[in-house]
């Protein structure tokens, strides 16, 4: 069997940047889409598959492989819009981690514990300080 074009890909890279290695390849190939809209629309398309999915019995296998779609997909718009897909994340990590940290301090402050607060207000905290945090970098 002869050597893929895909199996040039360096397949140590950390998972997100080995998928945009993929993509680059067939993309050399012109299998890309043009424009940034038949990324977004692509990705539209892999979530309404999985939503599709949610309601099916014992389809474990079958939501790994279209969530797979869905974030291979979200890889593919990092790399048109030339941002790297690990960086991206570690960004959304570290950003997670501290409203999450400003939401137990809140709760810390308060002597209460999360039990004491419902979803929706737990999202209210969050929302205020994500607007707190915006509101810092104007």
């Amino acid at each position: 069997m002869s050597k893929q074009l895909l199996d040039s890909a360096d397949k140590n890279l950390p998972t997100l940047n080995y998928a945009v290695a993929l993509q680059k390849i067939a993309a050399s190939q012109g299998f890309d889409w043009n424009d940034i809209k038949g990324v977004i629309a692509k990705i539209h398309e892999e979530l309404d598959e999985v939503s599709s999915e949610l309601n099916v019995d014992n389809n474990h296998a079958r939501l790994v492989d279209e969530i797979g779609d869905l974030l291979f997909a979200c890889t593919n718009l990092a790399r048109h819009l030339n941002i790297d897909p690990e960086q991206a994340l570690q960004h959304g990590n570290q950003k997670f981690y501290r409203r999450f940290s400003a939401i137990e301090n809140h709760i810390q402050s308060k002597q209460s514990s999360f039990d004491d607060y419902p979803l929706e207000q737990l999202d209210s905290i969050w929302n205020l300080i994500k607007q707190q945090e915006s509101n810092a970098l104007k």
